[in-house]
């Protein structure tokens, strides 16, 4: 059981490694920024790929409630800001900033138990969450590539991010399993973003992207649309696994090593602060 443990923490870890790594690669490096048509595709085979596996009977979904279903709409439209916002900002950021901004989200959901709630919140929780936003905060001001439509983002992704993890926590006990929302998830977003991709203009733009017909973009993308999946599917198997402390562990290991070989994989200029 400790065996299988690892091999699941490994196995997400090296997803989530590879997931933003490709995704950086697109956006950054190729420069595919079209937000609609990259996130509507990603989520377009995670979520045929998720039937798939539904009806091959390697996962159980039960979505069949439409007071659940419609329950969750609002969470569903909440991701759909995630991953488009989270996108336009991964685009402008490095990878070590934009986790930074993203892991900010825990100071929403802190605030919301402790003022709303009034729920009871341990020291370290509390000094934690203060860590992060100070840790957020004085980005900006030591950010050498400092790029304010990419802060924008970013902070629309965080305040998308912290109230999904509220609307989930606030769900009846046993309404939809995380493969449930995924599922709904996955399913809104494709059908929202493909309606969306001509009104913001990326259906025709895309046809100006000068890597279209190139070999390495196309595997770029199969990779990206393929990695989502797996990492969302390790990520369940690592909740569904571990305790809350041993899930949050292996999540803080994978992005601490994601920062890190980002800073040696792309051009990152360091801050002023690591400069001194």
């Amino acid at each position: 059981m400790c065996m299988r443990k690892v091999l699941v923490g490994l196995t997400f870890c090296t997803c989530y490694l590879a997931f933003y790594l490709t995704n950086k690669y697109v956006l950054s490096i190729l420069k595919f920024t079209y937000p609609t048509l990259f996130q509507g595709w990603q989520t377009l085979i995670g979520g045929l790929l998720l039937h798939v596996s539904w009806k091959l009977g390697w996962v159980e979904i039960n979505s069949n409630s439409r007071s659940n279903v419609l329950t969750w709409l609002p969470a569903s439209v909440l991701f759909v800001g995630i991953i488009y916002a989270g996108s336009r900002a991964l685009s402008r950021l490095a990878i070590p900033v934009f986790l930074t901004l993203h892991n900010a989200a825990e100071v929403i959901i802190c605030g919301h138990q402790k003022c709303f709630r009034k729920e009871k919140m341990s020291p370290a929780r509390i000094c934690s969450a203060l860590f992060l936003l100070a840790a957020a905060g004085c980005l900006p001001f030591n950010d050498a590539q400092f790029d304010p439509d990419g802060y924008f983002w970013a902070v629309i992704h965080l305040f998308c991010m912290g109230a999904y993890k509220i609307l989930q926590k606030s769900q009846k006990p046993n309404a939809l399993s995380d493969i449930d929302q995924q599922y709904l998830n996955y399913i809104f977003s494709a059908v929202l973003l493909a309606f969306a991709s001509h009104p913001t203009g990326d259906l025709l733009s895309v046809l100006d992207f000068p890597f279209l017909y190139f070999y390495r973009f196309h595997s770029s993308c199969c990779a990206s649309g393929f990695l989502g999946f797996f990492l969302m599917f390790s990520t369940a198997k690592l909740k569904s696994l571990m305790a809350p402390g041993q899930c949050a562990a292996w999540i803080f290991f994978a992005k601490v090593i994601t920062a890190g070989l980002s800073i040696l994989l792309f051009d990152v200029i360091p801050t002023s602060a690591t400069l001194g």
